[in-house]
């Protein structure tokens, strides 16, 4: 599997060649090297079997709108700019890009998929709970590129509750999906 270096490469020259604000701000990838020396939440998604065949797409919108929460909550890998307002712009304008690009691919059920993780996400640094936040992620990555299951929903309305069980919930459902 790809490792998140690789996939922010990928980003880094896409969104240099699409120009504009997006390659105005790009700076050099800034994450820890553990991160980036793993698979992240877009490898993970482009490495299941509803990505077959298109596994690069997968992963690059996914790195886009990864990239575009980053920008969000102040933790971006690539897209840096010195205005925050900006920075919000350019988080939308990235969600916006890679939710395009999967739905020019029709997989619906991966829009509806990344819409949750969007909104839960936001929810999560809205309480201050980063580890939710990258629950959410690994959760969202693998259900869709292996599907979601009814554990998976569970584990979702326990996050927009705010329950204590929605990080194991979401651990638990994107384990038994991968099937590890």
């Amino acid at each position: 599997m790809r490792t998140a270096r690789e996939g922010a490469a990928d980003l880094r020259l896409v969104l240099d060649a699409h120009g504009g604000a997006l390659a105005g701000a790009l700076q050099d990838i800034s994450p820890d090297g553990a991160k980036l020396n793993r698979p992240g939440p877009a490898q993970t998604a482009a490495a299941g079997p509803k990505a077959a065949g298109r596994e690069r797409e997968y992963e690059l919108l996914i790195e886009m709108i990864l990239e575009g929460s980053r920008l969000h909550y102040g933790s971006p890998w690539l897209v840096r700019p010195h205005d925050p307002d900006l920075a919000l712009l350019l988080g939308d304008q990235l969600y916006a890009l890679g939710l395009a690009r999967l739905a020019a691919l029709g997989d619906l059920h991966a829009v509806a998929e990344l819409a949750d993780v969007i909104s839960l996400v936001a929810e999560a640094h809205a309480a201050s709970d980063q580890e939710l936040a990258d629950a959410i992620w690994e959760a969202g990555a693998v259900a869709i590129g292996w599907g979601a299951s009814e554990a998976h929903e569970e584990a979702k309305e326990l996050a927009r509750a705010r329950d204590s069980r929605a990080v194991a919930g979401l651990r638990a459902a994107a384990r038994a999906s991968r099937g590890s």
